[in-house]
């Protein structure tokens, strides 16, 4: 296979170059496996097959030259945000990334929120996020790339709003994007072997990935964006399945006084410091363990019990499980979100008062107006 050829051929499955002589480098595949028709490097055959993840050696820098880009091409960009993640999964700065091109911003795993949850009011406050974040979306759209609901009208409106341009699908990693395009795909009759490949661990899709649409036209899937910050940086892929929703939250209520404390499996804590008695609505993976106790107490069962009763952090992480930073936050009278980034949020509901947080350190806790 000649040096020229050789540059051309690109793994379907992440978009990286496919080269056959350094076994131990990123778009390495066996020589035979270049008569196949549909080419796909060894790391995303072991992801496929075996679950298997190898560390990759782009940067972040590698990341953002592609992004760089996007302002210079005359194109429609669909950026795609995790709902239950929307400060963690949002790609800082984007409204500089894409010049004058228009942006469907898209929140993903809408299947997650509970059905009570009015759809209206989830895209109202997508548009007021994004608008905080600098980023004015020409339109805002709900779907499930893992269920399929309301895919197809995500299709439609990317047809109706690209007029003929290519498409660059953006966003940080794990939100969902090449789940989203393999989800098109199928709708339109591709074969197994001709999807992206995916996977709940960060940073699946390495380089742009094309794919041809029916007027000459391309729709690109472009690499996860990391953001550093986000709690899925820490945890083994066990952990990460833990914490990561896969069917419709079940909110927990409870019922605190002020000095009773609640912990988000080993992960993250919330301690009720001052306040008269009120509600605390948890927005979680159903699957994490959620422990109450008084505050008094809080720090000796951290101690003794990190990685047993309070897991994730499972017993082989916690060593390497980064200090919980504390900080106060005076929360008003009303409804108020107190969010962990990458694990979900707390509704706070009655007069007010004084909490402290606990999350790791480098993760993003932040209050917002109650979405619900």
């Amino acid at each position: 296979m000649g040096e020229i050829e050789r540059q051309q051929v690109v793994c379907s499955g992440c978009g990286v170059k496919i080269q056959t002589e350094h076994k131990d480098q990123l778009g390495y595949t066996p020589p035979s496996a270049l008569k196949r028709e549909v080419i796909i490097c060894q790391r995303c055959f072991r992801l496929k097959h075996y679950n298997e993840v190898q560390d990759v050696s782009l940067t972040d820098d590698d990341f953002l030259k592609i992004l760089n880009e996007l302002g210079n091409k005359e194109a429609l960009i669909v950026k795609i945000v995790d709902i239950f993640d929307f400060d963690g999964s949002w790609l800082p700065g984007l409204h500089r990334f894409i010049g004058k091109n228009p942006v469907l911003l898209i929140g993903n795993k809408v299947d997650l929120l509970p059905k009570s949850v009015k759809r209206p009011k989830v895209i109202q406050w997508m548009k007021k996020a994004a608008k905080e974040y600098g980023l004015k979306p020409t339109d805002v759209h709900l779907m499930s790339a893992q269920s399929g609901e309301a895919i197809m009208e995500a299709a439609n409106l990317i047809e109706n709003l690209r007029n003929g341009k290519d498409v660059y699908v953006v966003g940080c990693t794990n939100v969902g994007k090449s789940t989203f395009i393999n989800r098109l795909l199928k709708e339109f009759g591709a074969e197994d072997d001709m999807l992206i490949t995916t996977s709940n661990i960060p940073g699946t899709t390495l380089d742009m990935i094309d794919v041809p649409l029916d007027d000459g036209s391309v729709l690109y899937d472009t690499p996860g964006i990391i953001n550093h910050h986000q709690m899925a940086h820490l945890l083994d892929k066990n952990e990460l399945k833990m914490i990561t929703p896969k069917k419709e939250i079940k909110p927990k209520v409870f019922q605190l006084n002020q000095e009773q404390t609640l912990f988000f499996g080993g992960l993250s804590r919330l301690d009720f410091i001052s306040g008269d008695p009120q509600s605390f609505v948890v927005y979680l993976s159903n699957e994490l363990t959620i422990h109450r106790t008084k505050t008094e107490k809080a720090d000796t069962l951290y101690e003794q019990h990190l990685g047993e009763m309070l897991s994730p952090p499972n017993k082989e992480n916690q060593e390497s499980f980064p200090k919980l930073i504390e900080k106060d936050w005076k929360i008003q009278p009303g409804k108020t979100d107190l969010v962990f980034s990458g694990l979900g949020w707390v509704t706070i509901s009655g007069d007010g008062g004084v909490i402290r947080t606990y999350a790791p350190k480098g993760v993003h806790v932040s209050v917002r107006p109650s979405i619900f």
